[in-house]
This record gives structure tokens, C-alpha cells and sequence, in this order.
């Protein structure tokens, strides 16, 4: 089998909501096509025509190539060693950052051929489907200023999207008032029930440890399961203090592209959980580098993940293989990329979980009338 085409395709839903913090509205789909009528497909969280660039680039010189030309003709199944391809043919652009993006979308395609040639799912190729049920999370944001309104929307997570755990993306205006935070909190936790898991994404809120110790007694008060980007990536040295309050932080979702960043930030930073982005971290050969890295290290892995059922196929595959039991993130954007983009729906079960998909490869397919209805020309 040889690769015939790399297409990195430019899908956007103009929309008021574009201008938030959500990836959804805009996306990187990648379809890679072989001489044997498999296709593979992936995304990527990142500027859609910056990867199309790094994609579609002609070669400087052999350490500035662009991957379509550099995998053409290339059988897809060896996606160690095209990773590895990739990354030392990039290494005077990349290493780091949206080349790695880019290597992130055609590495999950190329798992998703290879996948399909064997007819087997990634997680079987990936050691072995360990558990068929996976519990799901979903983020509340903007949350409500009042108690009843927190209450609401913790109602309809559990209602609506049969959720069973659910994150707050706090928002600078926690700090104004720290009372009323933890009376919200306080009335998430009482609607959400004593076993209901609890995230908190600070993503939003504020810049340096000492503000954020402020919070950490009001969390530790509701039971916060974890404290997701408590601070920008580069603070490692506040991320050790605020590791030193007893509140897990989850890090990486925010821009964390290598495993080495990985390792610095549990080695010196504290961090207790991983929280990489499949689509940056250069796909399913790069999410299991970070992966050993943290079982090597006792910590836990939580992939981060708000683009559509592309990435959320892809995050079942690994949690169905992960040596331990944990949360996939349930997109709940509110754009039509995120529910359409596939001719699969992935539920949430009554129960709360999600079942891992059987098909070959990632178990889902390009919905073409989505891909055409919202691609960029």
C-alpha cells in the first residue's frame, strides 16, 4: 500500500461564538488517500492555513521539507517510522509548536489507515482493548452568576447530555469575588451530587500562582477533582507552588506540543496529570511517548480534546488501551462542526459513559455534505 495524496482541508462556521476560547468553529480536517481505496482522516487544533502551508510546502532542503511531498509513494502502516520521518525532516522549522500539529493530523490518519488494513481498531493495535466503556466529562462556560443559574446549568449537563462529571472554565471576574465563587461552586457540587467528578479549567482566570492559591481552599472545599492550566505553561516554577496546596494540576492542553515539555513540567513543575492534545502533540505515536513518560513517573494522563467526533474517536481509541480508567472529554461546543463533521454520532450513554467504537481505525467518516457545506476555498 503507498500514499497518494496528503489533503490538509480548511472548514469554518462563521458564527458569533467564533471569537471564544473553542476551536470547534474552525478546523484542519486531513485526509490521506492510498493506492488501495483506504482513507485515513484526522484534525487538528491549530490555524488551519498554517498547517495547510507546512503540509503543502515544497522542500528548502532535506530538514525543511513539506510532508505531502516528503510521504508520497510511502507505505502508510510504518507510522513509527514515518513519525520519525516527519520530525527529522522538519527539525530546522519545527520540533516544536504547529509543526507538530501538522504531524499530529497525519499521524491519527495514518493510525486510522493502518487500523483499517488490519481490521482492527486502534486500541487493538495499540496493545489491547482494555475496558468498552469510557465516563465522560463536559465543560459549563461561561458559568452563571448566581446560584440558581450554576444549578440550571449543572441540571441540563445531566439531563440533556446525560453527563455525570462536568468542568467550570473560571473566568477572571472568580477573583473579584471570592464569597460568591464558592457559592457557586458550592451549588454545583450540591446539583452535581457527592460522586459526580468536578474539574475546574483556569485557563481564564488568572497569571500567577499567588493569585491562584487564593482559590485553592474553595476548591479543596467542593472536592475539585483537578486543577486543569492553573497557570501559563512557561511558569513552571509557580506551577511547584501551587503543586505544594494538595490540589492535582493538569497540564499541557494549552499549547504543549513534546514530551519533553511533558517531562519538565511533572519533573520540576509538579504536575500530576498530562492533559495533551492528540491533534499537537504529533498524534497517537506522540500521545504515547507522553503517556510512557508519565507511567514511568506514577502520573496520570487526561487527553485534552474540543474539536469534533474526530478527535473524540481518536481519545476512546487511546483511553480504551490506557492502563488506567480515566475521563474522556466530551466536547459540548455548540457548533455544528463539532456534531456534524462525522456520519457517526458518539452518545453519552444514560449511564454517563461512552462506548468505544469496534469499526477498523477510528471507527468514524468525513460527513462530505458538512465537509462541503463549511469548507474554505
Amino acid at each position: 500500500m503507498r500514499i497518494t495524496d496528503i489533503e490538509a482541508i480548511h472548514v469554518r462556521c462563521e458564527d458569533p461564538n467564533i471569537g471564544l476560547f473553542d476551536g470547534s468553529y474552525d478546523d484542519c480536517v486531513i485526509r490521506v488517500t492510498t493506492d488501495e481505496d483506504i482513507t485515513g482522516i484526522g484534525e487538528v487544533e491549530s490555524l488551519a492555513p498554517a498547517i495547510q502551508a507546512v503540509i503543502n510546502a515544497e522542500p528548502a532542503h532535506n530538514h525543511a521539507y513539506g510532508l505531502r511531498k516528503l510521504l508520497l509513494g510511502r507505505d502508510p502502516t510504518k507510522t513509527d517510522e514515518l513519525w520519525q520521518l516527519m520530525y527529522e525532516a522538519t527539525d530546522y522549522i519545527g520540533r516544536r509548536g504547529i509543526v507538530m500539529h501538522a504531524i499530529g493530523g497525519i499521524d491519527m490518519a495514518l493510525w486510522d489507515i493502518r487500523g483499517q488494513a488490519k481490521r482492527k481498531p486502534i486500541a487493538e493495535l495499540l496493545g489491547g482493548i482494555r475496558r468498552d466503556r469510557i465516563a465522560a466529562y463536559g465543560t459549563i462556560y461561561p458559568m452563571a452568576r448566581t446560584s440558581e443559574g450554576v444549578a440550571s446549568q449543572v441540571e441540563d449537563a445531566l439531563g440533556r447530555l446525560r453527563l455525570r462529571n462536568i468542568k467550570f472554565a473560571a473566568d477572571p471576574w472568580w477573583m473579584e469575588d471570592l464569597d460568591l465563587t464558592a457559592r457557586l461552586l458550592e451549588s454545583a457540587r450540591s446539583t452535581l451530587g457527592p460522586e459526580g467528578k468536578m474539574i475546574i479549567d483556569a485557563a481564564l482566570a488568572y497569571r500567577t500562582s499567588e493569585e491562584g492559591l487564593r482559590l485553592i481552599p474553595i476548591f479543596h472545599d467542593v472536592n475539585v477533582a483537578f486543577l486543569e492550566a492553573p497557570l501559563p505553561l512557561d511558569d513552571i516554577e509557580g506551577h511547584a507552588r501551587m503543586a505544594e496546596a494538595g490540589l492535582p494540576l493538569g497540564v499541557g492542553d494549552l499549547g504543549f506540543t513534546h514530551v519533553n515539555e511533558f517531562i519538565d513540567a511533572m519533573d520540576r513543575g509538579g504536575a500530576s496529570i498530562c492533559q495533551p492534545d492528540i491533534t499537537m502533540v504529533g498524534g497517537f505515536t506522540g500521545l504515547a511517548r507522553i503517556a510512557d513518560a508519565a507511567g514511568k513517573r506514577n502520573k496520570r494522563v487526561v487527553p485534552h480534546g474540543y474539536k469534533s467526533n474526530i478527535e473524540i474517536a481518536a481519545n476512546l481509541q487511546f483511553l480504551a488501551n490506557h492502563w488506567t480508567a480515566e475521563l474522556l472529554e466530551y466536547s459540548t461546543s455548540r457548533s455544528p462542526l463539532r456534531w456534524e463533521m462525522c456520519q457517526e454520532s458518539i452518545p453519552v450513554c444514560p449511564d454517563g459513559l461512552v462506548e468505544v467504537l469496534r469499526c477498523p481505525g477510528l471507527g468514524v467518516h468525513l460527513n462530505r455534505a458538512t465537509l462541503e457545506r463549511y469548507r474554505v476555498s
